[in-house]
């Protein structure tokens, strides 16, 4: 370990070492370069605070990881639906690396608690706000893209990004039934008809039960709390049957 990481290392708490250290396990992964590690959870508010000691903060692995962020997940999205156009990916695409939506991956990861801040910005709230979240996922990823390559960045994207993408977390830029309508018509499958199979809950809290049939035959079910977000995710689970049929 360089005597800049060293020294980093000293002034982070003991109980920061250790959630940092538990962090890195639960993703399977661990860094070649410790020093990278470090710098991708070093806010600007930390340096700027210790001028004398030879920091860097992770501004600049925050504009590496946003480039490989949107790489791996263009790549992602591409192979996982081959029937959406290039609209339809890059709307998809921009859902998921938008702030909102990495600042959510980041409070999953708890990197509010792994920064390290200067004072001031620890005591106005600094590991809650989002944009410093924001900025520490991208700066992870970036840092464990130059110490490992795109297969750690995968295996970790595979952890915490994909999975959501695939459950359906941002159906609300998706609109599955055009794409199970036109996957049905390529194949010259036959007709699609979505029907309700249940309603149940109180009102202002209702939950809808959806199908989708091909010919006649359920090819997939979903619920929402409207009809249109159930039938949606009917039509998602009936892509993923209709793929695994091909």
């Amino acid at each position: 370990m360089s005597k800049k990481s060293d020294y980093r290392a000293k002034h982070m708490t003991a109980e920061q070492k250790r959630k940092i250290a538990q962090f890195m396990e639960s993703i399977s992964l661990s860094f070649l370069n410790q020093e990278l590690l470090f710098q991708a959870f070093t806010h600007s508010s930390y340096v700027n605070e210790h001028r004398s000691k030879t920091y860097e903060d992770n501004e600049r692995l925050e504009f590496l990881g946003d480039a490989v962020l949107e790489l791996m997940i263009s790549q992602f999205l591409f192979r996982k639906y081959p029937e959406m156009s290039e609209g339809e990916l890059t709307k998809l695409r921009a859902a998921i690396v938008c702030e909102p939506s990495l600042v959510r991956f980041a409070e999953t990861l708890h990197f509010g608690e792994l920064v390290l801040l200067g004072k001031g910005e620890e005591l106005t709230g600094g590991r809650k706000r989002p944009a410093l979240l924001a900025d520490a996922f991208e700066s992870f990823i970036g840092a464990l893209y130059l110490d490992q390559g795109v297969e750690a960045v995968n295996q970790f994207l595979e952890i915490c990004v994909y999975p959501s993408v695939s459950e359906g977390a941002f159906s609300h830029v998706m609109d599955y039934k055009s794409q199970l309508q036109e996957i049905v018509q390529q194949r010259g499958a036959g007709g699609l008809e979505y029907a309700i199979l249940e309603e149940k809950g109180p009102a202002h809290n209702r939950e809808f039960i959806a199908t989708v049939n091909l010919n006649g035959n359920s090819i997939g079910q979903g619920s929402g709390r409207s009809k249109k977000e159930a039938e949606q995710q009917a039509a998602r689970k009936a892509i993923e049957a209709v793929e695994k049929m091909s």
